[in-house]
């Protein structure tokens, strides 16, 4: 197993690069107006792409998006299934214009109980960006920082009996290797629109460290310049790592 490919915690406080942000209200946002939740669903959508489009001018590399959880299948069916179709038509809609803004996008989560229709999507746009770098775009889509943490482990496990890594060799960076963020460097900044304060299974292992912001904006309503000031904001937070103030 090559080490070198997983990350470490970094120890130097540095200015935000990597924000990730819990997508929330959507439904709420058209139960609200009498709309289907399946409307606001939509108005969630649309409002991604200008979240995305800001994060290079505001110095952000990194965006991870919590789109559907490992949980979200204890709605409705009819959601759900709302839910998948709407994937597909953004994956659809916005490859283009993401590839041509050199934006660089990945999924986590466990794919197999996705369709295969919307599987396929997802890889051929992974494929089509693989090598732009303006920003680093992450869709966490069936996604649950526990169901990750339990894939994690039993990989680990497998190459453990099969010899490819020894328990000696097990560390954090060793477990940041079998994580879907290998690629990625810890949050610094996770954000919840809607007024919810809790985290609901995102990111476990990657947030030890990160700074948390929760808003009372519904994700539709969630502007551009709501979330500049929040990435000003934090540039002047004090972040030690567990280490004293200078």
């Amino acid at each position: 197993m090559d080490m070198n490919m997983a990350k470490g915690q970094d120890d130097t406080p540095r200015k935000v690069e990597h924000v990730a942000i819990i997508m929330d209200g959507n439904g709420r946002w058209a139960t609200r107006r009498g709309l289907p939740r399946l409307v606001g669903h939509r108005k969630g959508a649309a409002r991604v792409r200008e979240i995305v489009d800001i994060c290079p001018d505001i110095g952000v590399k990194y965006l991870t998006l919590y789109a559907f959880s490992t949980e979200n299948w204890k709605r409705a069916e009819a959601e759900v299934s709302g839910l998948m179709s709407l994937f597909r038509r953004y994956i659809m809609r916005e490859a283009e214009r993401l590839h041509e803004n050199r934006v660089r996008v990945r999924f986590i989560g466990d794919r197999a109980r996705l369709d295969r229709k919307l599987i396929e999507l997802m890889a051929d746009l992974e494929e089509k960006t693989a090598g732009n770098d303006h920003l680093n775009l992450t869709i966490a889509l069936n996604y649950g920082g526990r169901d990750e943490l339990t894939r994690a482990m039993k990989t680990l496990a497998e190459d453990a009996a099969e010899g490819r890594v020894s328990p000696d060799d097990i560390d954090e960076s060793a477990i940041g290797y079998y994580v879907d963020t290998r690629y990625l460097p810890d949050p610094d900044l996770i954000i919840r629109t809607s007024g919810e304060r809790r985290i609901s299974n995102f990111l476990l292992w990657q947030s030890a460290y990160a700074e948390y912001e929760f808003v009372p904006t519904l994700w539709p309503d969630f502007t551009a310049e709501e979330f500049a000031a929040i990435i000003a904001g934090f540039t002047g937070r004090d972040r030690r790592f567990g280490a004293a103030s200078a």
